[in-house]
């Protein structure tokens, strides 16, 4: 099995620094962001101990090929892909929100219903519900974004009264993010996907806002086949899904979910190169394109490179 990238150490002339996500290591080089998308995996917010196998280079030009397809309806911060691994970008402030929309109640959501909660971020929720149902319409429900640890529900009201995010500001993260969605919800239909829920993080820069980070990823979205949907769900049969949430039911099944005094699993060869050939899959699912491997290369080499080239230029 080929070896995860699970860190970079690199040096550039005019590093500003360096910081380290659950999964992309960041670097500050001039007025630059270099992003580089390791093949880290994080769940319950929790960095597991094994990386998986090309999910890195899946992510980040998933996420480009999104970037790209939403630009006309918000700015965002990329200017460059030089490397399969790395997008490069303006920097802007983050807004300490991310905004979640959901259109099934599905993974976190069901698991707060099914717990007896019918309110989600303020939002009411209707008696009698099943899990994966579609909403009647989607609805937003933002998290804190913790630089360690858990992120939290929050409200609408609450982000404001904290402020968090202006009025004016949320408003038009709400507009955004549903149109973000309806966009994603009709591309991935295409494909015969259905788009269950995603999270999008914005900044400022300048007085306007912009997308930032990752977009319709399998780390950021949830995803079901359209085929079969309704079958299963008039059954109760689990859905058949494109997203991370089968890695945090694997870890739910053995006995972790990132509480306190839990250990993570050992993650067995076969495991990781099951959720290594779920991200591909993934990848040809919502692009329509094969994904092309970089076996033969010493990848950390070639990323270095790359992001060298294109400073220099």
């Amino acid at each position: 099995m080929k070896p995860a990238i699970v860190n970079t150490d690199f040096s550039f002339s005019r590093l500003k620094s360096k910081y380290e996500g659950k999964v992309r290591d960041v670097y500050y080089v001039d007025d630059y962001l270099v992003m580089v998308v390791t093949d880290r995996i994080s769940a319950f917010d929790v960095i597991l101990p094994r990386g998986i196998p090309f999910k890195g280079q899946v992510l980040n030009q998933i996420a480009e090929k999104f970037l790209d397809a939403t630009s006309d309806i918000v700015p965002n911060w990329k200017i460059s892909c030089p490397d399969p691994n790395v997008t490069v970008g303006h920097y802007i402030e983050p807004f300490k929100i991310e905004m979640v929309i959901r259109g099934y109640l599905t993974g976190h959501a069901w698991r707060h219903y099914k717990a007896g909660n019918r309110f989600l971020c303020g939002i009411p929720l209707l008696e009698g519900m099943k899990e994966h149902q579609k909403f009647f319409k989607p609805i937003i429900t933002p998290t804190t974004k913790a630089q360690t640890g858990h992120d939290e529900d929050i409200s609408k009201e609450e982000i404001i009264a904290s402020g968090l995010v202006s009025h004016h500001d949320y408003n038009k993260l709400e507009e955004y993010t549903y149109k973000l969605f309806d966009r994603g919800t009709n591309i991935a239909k295409g494909k015969g996907l259905i788009l269950v829920d995603t999270k999008y993080e914005f900044g400022k820069k300048d007085g306007e806002i912009y997308l930032i980070d990752e977009i319709h990823t399998p780390d950021s979205s949830r995803y079901f086949y359209m085929s079969g949907y309704e079958e299963r769900f008039a059954k109760g049969e689990p859905q058949k899904q494109l997203s991370k949430e089968f890695v945090r039911e694997w870890l739910i099944s053995n006995n972790f979910q990132g509480q306190t005094g839990q250990r993570v699993p050992e993650m067995p060869d076969e495991f990781v190169e099951s959720v290594s050939d779920r991200y591909i899959e993934l990848y040809e699912s919502i692009t329509g394109e094969e994904f092309k491997k970089t076996e033969n290369e010493d990848v950390i080499k070639r990323i270095k490179n790359n992001i060298s080239n294109f400073l220099n230029e």
